[in-house]
């Protein structure tokens, strides 16, 4: 028995982990008493050196000193901020009625909201109950079938994981050794393309299940001019100048990928912004106005949430600020909207403050343990055996990434994303490495995979944080006055799978096409190192007469 324990020391230290974990016990606990009891162990078989525990104080102090983290609790403060001073509420109102009255409209405004929610909030509770409190009972109202609407707010909700500023890159960026502000840009465009296919599935159940996703009635509508009409067509005139605003602004830029995207969409947005104040000035002095009601009420709710994620983005992307940086200015200007907005109090401060706490408290002991377990698995040469286990996989990296996939995806059932980013990661990054797999690409494929932990049934965190807002019971709809049944938790489940689904695919395109990722690289130079030949011209010296030598 002693010559197996020494022989398995390292897959039966993981194993204990995992079903520690799933006894229900805390992640922090149990890590680090997993990995002081068997340091104890392994000093009794003479498998562990003591003098390994001599580096633990070193690891807390560094998980302490770590700048990079500091990036969490700014980031998770902007969210709260935000959430708190009713900006989801004013987006998913306007953005609402912009698409009411299309078939699936509705859905595709929790879509759209639910991105720029995750650009500038980064916390998935927060957007999931902000819209399940605004967006569920509206939907419900107007006949929107219960599995497609809860499914559609949940995995929006998600989006907050893998569009930056998500807290769960920074934790990944710093476990695989590399730059936030790289693990943002390459997340960038693949969370933009995963909010897309969320659209597309609405799009999809709206051709094919029409009654599922029904439009607004017209009545149901505002913003309307003194003629009825919506003013739609103006607000597409001024969509289609912002948009060439920004492209001749940018036209000679050199920049590439996610730094042209957020660049051109600042120049954008301050176009908008300014035809939109000039278009108030002009109606307040004169009364004539050249925007419709929904193009100015539309540009003066979308303008603070998209300049809030160039201050936070763009200033990264562009190498301006750290990720750190980034989050403080996220903070203050969370706090400035909000004054801004007349919803900034010391009870909404304090709250803010109190879960931010709560939160970074809860990421840091994690890593405590995290660094306890880690340093007693290096010392009885797990790291060795998971490299040799990954790296003999047969199929080479893809067969590497399909494995390591499947695995990350059935612990999600079990784990939620801080525990599989602080345990997990850190086991598969070096495997990742030994076979020239690009970790950026590695982190945000693994991103995308840990996204389902919110959303597979039955422990999803997005799910529990729905139908904590969603109705357990009858009740009666105050606009209509009518009595609506309740939202069932099966409803809520069956709703979550075909988004789990989607969440898979897009696993699979981003391995199938490296270069959504890999664009943070920038343009690659074309020149082959290989073919350079420096030639240095020979230069004949006269002889150099020192004289006869001296006695």
């Amino acid at each position: 028995m002693t010559a197996f324990i020494i022989a398995n020391m390292a897959p039966i230290m993981f194993a204990s982990l995992v079903v520690m974990l799933l006894l229900g016990y805390p992640a922090a606990f149990s890590l680090g008493a997993v990995g002081l009891f068997y340091a104890i162990i392994g000093v009794e078989l003479g498998q562990f050196h003591p003098d390994f525990l001599q580096a633990l104080p070193e690891r807390v102090y560094g998980v302490m000193n770590n700048d990079t983290l500091l990036a969490i609790p700014f980031f998770t403060f902007m969210g709260l901020v935000l959430e708190r001073s009713g900006m989801a509420e004013d987006l998913l109102d306007t953005i609402g009625q912009l698409f009411g009255t299309i078939r699936g409209g509705l859905a595709y405004a929790v879509v759209f909201v639910g991105a720029l929610l995750a650009a500038t909030t980064g916390v998935v509770a927060a957007s999931v109950i902000s819209m399940g409190l605004i967006s569920l009972p509206i939907m419900l109202r107007y006949g929107y079938d219960r599995r497609v609407a809860t499914g559609i707010i949940a995995a929006s909700g998600t989006l907050a994981q893998i569009i930056p500023p998500s807290l769960v890159l920074i934790v990944m960026a710093d476990q695989l050794g590399k730059s936030v502000g790289d693990m943002y840009e390459g997340a960038f465009i693949p969370g933009l393309v995963l909010a897309g296919l969320y659209a597309l599935y609405a799009f999809l159940v709206s051709v094919i299940f029409p009654k599922a996703v029904p439009g607004l009635p017209k009545e149901a509508i505002g913003f309307r001019e003194e003629s009825g009409d919506r003013g739609l067509r103006s607000l597409g005139v001024l969509f289609i100048a912002s948009c060439v605003f920004g492209w001749f602004m940018m036209r000679h830029s050199e920049t590439h990928g996610a730094d042209y995207v957020v660049l051109s969409m600042f120049y954008g947005i301050i176009f908008a912004f300014a035809v939109a104040v000039l278009n108030w000035v002009i109606d307040k002095l004169t009364g004539f106005r050249f925007l419709s009601k929904m193009a100015q009420q539309t540009t003066f709710v979308m303008v603070p949430p998209l300049f809030l994620i160039f201050l936070v983005l763009g200033t990264i992307f562009i190498g301006i600020a750290t990720p750190t940086e980034g989050g403080a200015m996220g903070a203050a200007g969370a706090l400035i909207l909000g004054a801004a907005k007349r919803r900034l109090s010391w009870d909404l401060i304090r709250q803010a403050t109190e879960s931010t706490a709560k939160l970074s408290a809860f990421v840091v002991f994690i890593l405590v343990g995290a660094r306890v377990f880690s340093l007693t698995f290096y010392g009885v040469n797990g790291h060795v055996w998971v490299e040799h286990l990954l790296t003999s996989l047969p199929g080479g990296q893809v067969g590497f990434l399909i494995f390591v996939n499947a695995f990350v995806f059935v612990l999600a059932f079990f784990l939620d994303f801080f525990e599989l980013a602080f345990i997990v990661i850190p086991l598969l990054g070096p495997a990742a490495e030994h076979l020239g797999i690009d970790l950026i690409w590695f982190g945000v494929i693994l991103g995308v995979n840990m996204q389902t932990s919110f959303m597979h049934p039955p422990f999803g965190f997005a799910l529990f944080y729905l139908r904590s807002v969603a109705p357990k019971d009858r009740y009666t709809d105050r606009v209509t006055g009518k009595r609506m049944d309740p939202v069932t938790t099966g409803q809520i489940y069956w709703g979550a799978v075909p988004f789990v689904v989607i969440q898979i695919i897009m696993v699979a395109l981003v391995i199938a096409f490296p270069s959504m990722v890999m664009h943070y690289k920038g343009v690659q130079s074309t020149i082959d190192p290989s073919t350079i030949k420096i030639e240095v011209p020979q230069i004949e010296l006269p002889p150099l007469d020192l004289g006869p030598p001296q006695k």
